[in-house]
């Protein structure tokens, strides 16, 4: 173990795939009970076996985050489930609609209500449980598009929100010794994802986009991301608050288009 959660206990929105299921598992390795949710069972319910292989307990709930009260019964049921809540990591997100001139209210509402409303929600209800333990620590995965301008300005535009969001809760939290921060990845290649998809249907795009914008020439991977994480939500952090962390390689535009 390198931040040691031994005792701790953690819910992490969307943790049964891509980089919120990386969360789910280094947090389960450094000890820490772990509690997930996400949309389709079968994945959900694969996720759990593999972090419960930590030696450590594991919960799943089955829920929509952008349906209303799905989010706040997420964190209290693995709260009550797992006897509270120390680690909140509001890792759900992505971008919803086209362009400007093809976007609607609509798609714009939706980005909002997946990315910055979701961890709003979810934040909100990991507060009091936080209470009960006398501290608690949240990260919200936002991204480096919230400050690097790509396609669609929704989605960047709500996580510019979230690193805001951060900030200011770390402030309107700190009465309550409740650490608040966000992790920017870059882009980030995992199977099933996106950049996956990009990678196998325009592989050379996919080739010029990587020697393009990454120093190292490559993607980086949800593993990356999930050590940052674990050391930002662990006591070795103690004093990172209201920050926001890239995780990217020093990608430059986080587009291939």
């Amino acid at each position: 173990m390198m931040f040691d959660l031994t005792g701790k206990v953690a819910a992490v929105t969307g943790g049964s795939r891509g980089i919120g299921r990386s969360i789910a598992l280094r947090l389960a390795a450094e000890g820490a009970d772990v509690g997930i949710c996400g949309r389709t069972p079968e994945t959900l319910e694969a996720a759990l076996s593999d972090i419960r292989k930590a030696g450590v307990r594991a919960h799943g709930v089955a829920a929509d985050v952008t349906c209303a009260g799905e989010v706040e019964r997420f964190v209290n049921e693995a709260a009550d489930a797992l006897g509270g809540a120390d680690l909140l990591v509001a890792n759900v997100g992505g971008p919803s609609g086209r362009g400007l001139l093809a976007s609607t209210d609509e798609d714009w509402q939706r980005t909002f209500d997946l990315n910055v409303f979701h961890a709003v929600r979810a934040i909100r209800a990991a507060v009091p449980h936080f209470q009960a333990r006398g501290s608690g620590s949240a990260v919200v995965i936002s991204s480096i598009s919230g400050w690097k301008p790509a396609p669609t300005a929704q989605y960047g535009a709500a996580k510019a929100s979230e690193i805001f969001l951060a900030s200011a809760l770390a402030w309107d939290l700190a009465a309550h010794r409740i650490r608040v921060n966000t992790v920017s990845p870059g882009s980030i290649l995992f199977p099933g994802g996106g950049w996956e998809r990009v990678q196998t249907q325009e592989s050379e795009r996919f080739a010029n986009f990587a020697g393009r914008e990454f120093p190292w020439g490559r993607l980086g991977t949800p593993e990356e991301v999930a050590d940052v994480v674990a050391f930002v939500l662990s006591d070795r952090a103690s004093w990172i608050n209201g920050a926001n962390i890239p995780v990217d390689g020093a990608q430059g535009r986080p587009t291939a288009f």
